[in-house]
């Protein structure tokens, strides 16, 4: 018995829609949209799917329902954990994460000067505007 409560080498479409409880046509999308998701079609040209197979969609389901991936965002962290070698899985996610990018620090100080003067001067005309309200 396999995670999937069926014992089987190969699953049909219809199967995996039910396993996974997603509409064909969306495995069908992905597979356009995640390369890693390329399921073997028999003779009849009908898609074969196997445990792995299953197992990434399972995995791509939860990048974008649970987690809120983009499909963009997906694909990139599919691609980051197969470069890395890892297995599609929710550990695999924590150890591809990046520390977080360090704000940028104003590269040019005459800028940054002229847009803290500029935001000086506006809270002066807005308090100006302030008091001629309260009179």
């Amino acid at each position: 018995m396999t995670e999937f409560g069926i014992k089987k080498l190969y699953y049909s479409i219809g199967e995996v829609s039910k396993i996974t409880d997603l509409k064909q046509y969306v495995l069908r999308y992905w597979e356009s949209e995640f390369p890693q998701l390329s399921p073997a079609k028999n003779r009849a040209g009908n898609r074969i799917y196997r445990d792995k197979d299953i197992e990434l969609i399972l995995f791509v389901k939860s990048l974008l329902y649970d987690r809120k991936y983009t499909i963009e965002g997906a694909r990139q962290k599919l691609k980051e954990i197969h470069d890395a070698g890892l297995p599609y899985t929710d550990q695999s996610l924590g150890e591809t994460q990046q520390a977080e990018p360090k704000p940028k620090e104003p590269q040019n100080t005459d800028e940054t000067s002229r847009t803290e003067s500029v935001l000086k001067n506006i809270r002066q005309e807005l308090v100006q505007l302030l008091k001629i309200l309260e009179s």
